[in-house]
């Protein structure tokens, strides 16, 4: 009998992780295109704006005299200071990880980390200001919060924007090309390409407004929201004033009520406006793939590329697929960051500490689709003539068009123009139709001669309605 294999046993490191290979395609394959994004919302960026949600608090109580006796920062100490976040790198990094190896505390070990730094030059005296009636929290949702904001502001944003912007310009062009539109998968009323591009443009561009005038809250209260800390040690100070003035001077919305956390109801508030942003872009990205099969768009740039491995004359949509694919991972991850950051056990548990260190996955793989589908867009060029030929082969979708003007007609006093619909649906239903069937049909209604000659000249290609000047709502 032959043996079975055994898997080796597992062990702490292996060839491939002795190498520094990276576990998720974020690290690895797709590392240049969210790059930007580690400057935001890495490990490192965290511990970078714990350092200076820690240096702007003890700038702003010397410089506010919240703790009586406290001297006064001369202006080149508060640039020393200053500089400690601003410079923070690969050396701080690797410190900052050596003391919390002592610590086991991120954040005590980043009080350490800079009062080792005040204690190297004329600061040593305020080193005990340092985390100054603190809890963890507060320095942590800051931190959060100046991270997201700056991930969202200079990085995500600018990239949906720019991806929208192409999309409208593309429906700008496009506006005049008709197309037959499809409704349940059936050939309909026609359409132009523009329109439709439009349509999907305007709904991207309004949820990015909404999330151009997100809110990222702060607070600064201690262990459990009440101040208690401060006002032990000193009384005499307005704490709901100096937190006010603090959170609000780095650009955050103070929250005055809160546990130990700031509630992240605004996290999950902005996290579902970026997941709906996420699913109006996959749409796209399921029409326009849907358009290329039926050879609407062809793709005509990149053919350098291999679409397949084995047909050559393959030339695969995978710009759209590798979007969809990202963009389902990155809404489901900011579904789960958006329920779960609502919810904390009373005044304190730790799910969001863990919860919070996935968004720079979710924000990754949501950039990585936008410069898919931005990639995909640029390779792609109408191609009228299908689009004509499938207009031509639908006549019947005229029918709409023919019963509402008989419609119109009866109410006006036209005699003979009863029952529109059926008389259409009768001449249509499961058939196709051709130019001169239908033109004969309206020839022998007993239309208005202007109708009749209108009718007429109606072609499925001309029948597109207002959708070219329907373009021009795009804000």
């Amino acid at each position: 009998m032959t043996a079975t294999p055994t898997a080796p046993a597992p062990t702490s490191a292996t060839t491939l992780a002795d190498a520094g290979i990276a576990l998720g395609p974020l690290d690895g394959r797709y590392r240049a295109t969210v790059a930007p994004l580690v400057e935001h919302l890495s490990e490192a960026a965290l511990n970078r704006e714990r350092v200076r949600v820690e240096v702007e608090w003890l700038v702003h109580l010397t410089s506010t005299g919240a703790v009586p006796g406290a001297r006064a920062l001369t202006d080149d100490e508060v640039a020393l200071l200053r500089a400690v976040p601003a410079g923070f790198g690969a050396d701080d990094v690797a410190e900052l990880a050596e003391i919390e190896r002592e610590t086991v505390h991120d954040v005590k070990a980043v009080e350490y980390f800079l009062k080792r730094r005040m204690r190297e030059g004329s600061l040593a005296d305020l080193t005990e200001l340092v985390h100054f009636a603190c809890t963890s929290e507060d320095v942590n949702n800051l931190a959060y919060a100046l991270m997201v904001r700056g991930a969202v502001q200079q990085v995500w944003l600018p990239a949906a924007q720019a991806l929208v912007d192409q999309v409208a310009g593309m429906a700008r062009e496009l506006r005049e090309v008709p197309l037959l539109a499809r409704t349940h998968g059936q050939a309909a009323t026609p359409t132009t390409l523009g329109k439709e591009l439009a349509v999907l443009a305007h709904r991207l561009g309004r949820q990015l407004r909404r999330i151009e005038g997100a809110e990222y809250l702060g607070k600064l209260n201690g262990a459990t929201g009440t101040y208690g800390a401060h006002t032990a040690a000193v009384p005499g100070t307005d704490w709901v004033e100096v937190s006010r003035a603090f959170v609000e001077g780095l650009g955050l919305t103070w929250n005055p009520l809160t546990t130990q956390i700031e509630s992240h109801d605004w996290q999950a508030e902005l996290y579902a406006d970026v997941a709906r942003f996420n699913r109006v872009l996959h749409n796209l990205c399921t029409d326009v793939w849907t358009y290329v099969s039926l050879g609407y768009f062809a793709q005509v740039r990149g053919q350098g590329t291999v679409g397949s491995s084995t047909m050559p004359h393959k030339v695969n949509p995978i710009r759209f697929e590798n979007a969809e694919a990202n963009l389902e991972v990155s809404s489901a991850l900011l579904d789960v960051l958006g329920s779960t950051l609502v919810t904390s056990r009373l005044q304190r548990d730790l799910t969001d500490s863990s919860m919070q260190r996935n968004i720079g996955p979710a924000f990754g793989h949501a950039l990585l689709a936008i410069d898919n589908v931005r990639r995909g867009l640029a390779g792609l060029d109408a191609v009228p003539e299908v689009m004509a030929r499938d207009l031509d082969a639908n006549w019947e979708v005229l029918g709409e068009a023919v019963q509402s003007a008989m419609r119109a007609a009866g109410i006006a006093g036209t005699p003979g123009m009863s029952d529109p619909y059926e008389r259409l649906k009768e001449l249509t239903r499961g058939r196709r139709v051709d130019g001169p069937t239908m033109r004969a049909f309206v020839a022998g209604l007993g239309l208005p001669d202007d109708v009749r000659e209108r009718l007429e000249a109606m072609t499925p290609a001309s029948y597109t309605g207002l959708a070219a000047q329907l373009v021009d709502h795009l804000a």
